[in-house]
């Protein structure tokens, strides 16, 4: 780190117990890339996961784990009151259920409970754990009560777990907690300012009856993860979200629609104050003809007609002007071929194209295709870093 870039501000960073506590050396690197400070307060469970070294390399400064350190002369300070005065934000991640419960309930035996509970700074909680404990009744009214006393909490996210199942409990992406760390010390003050992104994300849903639709396979964590990004940047963002498991990103206009024809109405509404629009939703190609107002049993061969749903992202082509539009292809061959040809015909000016290794996952490859025809190959990486890279994208092309 540079350090006249500390003079951003200073992060706490509490890491605690969790097999995610690897990733906040991620955490670290990133925290002080984007010029603030990083101290580092470790829990003594989170010491078994990952050595207090690795976290004072990176940050440069001793890491601090003791609540009554031994005195060092006329050095000698209280910790926890020290730390509690100097930081501008406490971030704990990952953020267990015992440091959540002890939080809630004002405990404070450690040295990192001690000084988020001295300190007057915002403190942002990033959660990891199993679904089971995440979706434990305690675990919730604790995370409600903090809420409701002004602590701030990012994920988890649904993805694969260290139980090897897939549930959410899993550690938000480290661009989206880096990215709300810039939201609470800097808002509203990025580099999108007084830009207006409209992004669409999740599924659409053809009712067949009262009980049945047709539907993509689609979670909605790309749209969300780039909704976020964007106004942690500094944009006004305008989320149409079809129907997700997700919580709408905090700062964000979010509205829920349902069908093909609703997003289609919803996205044509806020068309035109948009500076950027990104299709980022899996919106269903047809509809049902005609609904059935009652649940259809089940007879022998039934018989559903269909008619096509309109391209939103097509006629949206047709008229952008110097708005910058941005798609998506998900194709099983031919992927980055096909991904061309759609970026031409709908006249767009970005195209990330992916295979189906990204629908409900957390994690994918992706390539990033320009209205030149440059392609940037990523790697496997989660959603959120992938999201981080489109933005960037976007702001190059802002820029021209």
């Amino acid at each position: 780190m540079k350090k006249e870039n500390a003079k951003r501000g200073k992060v706490v960073l509490g890491v605690t117990g969790s097999i995610a506590a690897y990733k906040a050396l991620e955490i670290v690197r990133k925290v002080q890339d984007a010029g603030y400070e990083v101290e580092v307060i470790m829990t003594g469970a989170a010491c078994e996961f990952v050595s207090p070294l690795s976290f004072q390399t990176l940050s440069q400064k001793p890491v601090k784990r003791d609540l009554f350190p031994s005195p060092r002369g006329e050095e000698w300070e209280m910790e926890h009151l020290s730390l509690a005065e100097s930081a501008d934000l406490f971030l704990v991640a990952p953020a267990t259920a015992n440091i959540i419960g002890k939080l809630a309930g004002g405990i404070a035996d450690d040295l990192l409970s001690t000084a988020i509970l001295a300190t007057r700074a915002p403190v942002l909680l990033a959660p990891a754990m199993s679904e089971n404990m995440y979706s434990n009744r305690v675990v919730r009214e604790n995370i409600a009560r903090l809420k409701k006393l002004k602590f701030r909490f990012i994920g988890p996210v649904k993805g694969s777990l260290a139980s090897g199942k897939k549930g959410e409990g899993r550690l938000a992406g480290i661009e989206e907690i880096v990215g709300e760390v810039e939201k609470i010390l800097n808002p509203r003050t990025g580099t999108l300012k007084g830009k207006t992104f409209l992004i669409t994300a999740g599924p659409t849903r053809e009712p067949l009856d009262p009980l049945r639709y047709l539907s993509n396979s689609s979670s909605g964590r790309m749209g969300y993860a780039l909704a976020s990004l964007s106004y942690a940047r500094g944009a006004e963002v305008i989320l149409v979200s079809g129907p997700t498991s997700l919580l709408p990103p905090e700062g964000v206009k979010t509205v829920g629609v349902r069908t093909a024809l609703e997003m289609k109405k919803a996205v044509e509404r806020f068309f035109k104050k948009a500076d950027v629009v990104i299709k980022s939703a899996a919106v269903v190609d047809y509809r049902i003809k005609k609904r059935a107002e009652k649940k259809i049993k089940s007879p022998k061969g039934l018989k559903i007609e269909l008619v096509r749903n309109p391209d939103i992202l097509k006629g949206l082509g047709r008229r952008k002007g110097r708005k910058i539009l941005v798609g998506f292809a998900l194709e099983t061959e031919n992927l980055i071929a096909r991904a061309k040809d759609k970026l031409k015909k709908k006249n767009l000016d970005l195209i990330v194209a992916n295979g189906p290794d990204a629908l409900d996952s957390g994690i994918s490859k992706a390539s990033i295709i320009t209205r030149e025809g440059k392609t940037i190959d990523l790697p496997r990486l989660p959603k959120e870093e992938i999201a981080a890279k489109i933005v960037d994208c976007i702001e190059t092309e802002l820029v021209r």
